[in-house]
């Protein structure tokens, strides 16, 4: 009896492994055994579907933007100490990542709606209304896909070597010319990787971006949205589209395996 227990153990863990396996695998078997195979690229090829990725694009590619523009300040800022401000403003930075898409796009509402807390002045002052346009699903996917530029950029920040910068000031190099060769330089594998996680999670962002920017064909519909459309109307073309944002995350999640962009 004593013998076999290792045996019994043994094989109830690959029991438990294969199926955990399985839950993750099937979903995507299942995408791949129903995918319109023959008609792939004639559905794909349509306008609304052209339209739709134009705008993931427009909407992932800005909130990159925003989030090295915004991201790196901050997450230098995170970096350089841990005093209660910090922790709260950490705490604020990272709550996208576990807040509830729906309660997102509500919030996104309160803050920039016309009546909104931003959203009244801006349209008050300037005459400017973000909520559903083309910005919206921009700030939208910013919102979602800031905080994984941040704490990434701050994870390089904090594992950089201050030796370098204390060399190159000896040297004679000021701030601005120590960010520049020695700061950026070192922390690249992380900034390429807090970008490609936040493309990734604002490329397949949702349920934000349909409460706070709606689904408005040709404006505000990205595949994500074109997708859910498709379902009730054309579920080929749902599958297709399934079948191009899991190919997306497969290749982001390869790059990052591969040490494409994390050195190995």
């Amino acid at each position: 009896m004593t013998s076999s227990s290792p045996r019994v153990l043994r094989t109830l863990l690959a029991v438990l492994t294969g199926s955990a396996l399985l839950l993750f695998l099937l979903p995507l078997l299942g995408i791949l055994f129903a995918a319109p195979w023959s008609r792939l690229i004639e559905l794909l090829a349509s306008g609304p579907v052209h339209d739709a990725l134009l705008l993931s694009l427009v909407s992932s590619l800005g909130a990159v933007a925003i989030a090295v523009v915004l991201g790196l300040p901050l997450a230098h800022w995170l970096a350089s100490g841990e005093s209660v401000l910090r922790q709260s403003a950490r705490i604020v930075v990272t709550l996208p990542i576990v807040l509830p898409p729906i309660v997102a796009g509500i919030a996104l509402l309160l803050a920039f709606g016309r009546q909104g807390l931003v959203g009244r002045c801006l349209a008050d002052w300037f005459g400017v209304t973000i909520p559903f346009t083309t910005s919206a699903i921009v700030v939208a996917a910013a919102y979602m896909g800031l905080p994984f530029f941040v704490l990434s950029a701050e994870a390089g920040l904090r594992a950089l070597d201050r030796r370098y910068l204390h060399a190159a000031a000896a040297l004679g190099a000021g701030p601005w010319r120590r960010g520049w060769y020695v700061t950026l330089p070192m922390i690249a594998p992380a900034l390429r990787t807090g970008a490609l996680l936040c493309w990734a999670r604002a490329l397949g962002e949702f349920c934000a971006t349909q409460m706070f920017a709606g689904n408005l064909a040709g404006e505000t519909r990205t595949l994500p949205l074109a997708c859910a459309v498709a379902m009730e109307v054309d579920p080929e073309l749902a599958i297709g589209l399934s079948l191009v944002l899991a190919t997306s995350s497969i290749v982001v999640l390869a790059l990052l395996r591969r040490g494409w962009i994390l050195p190995r």
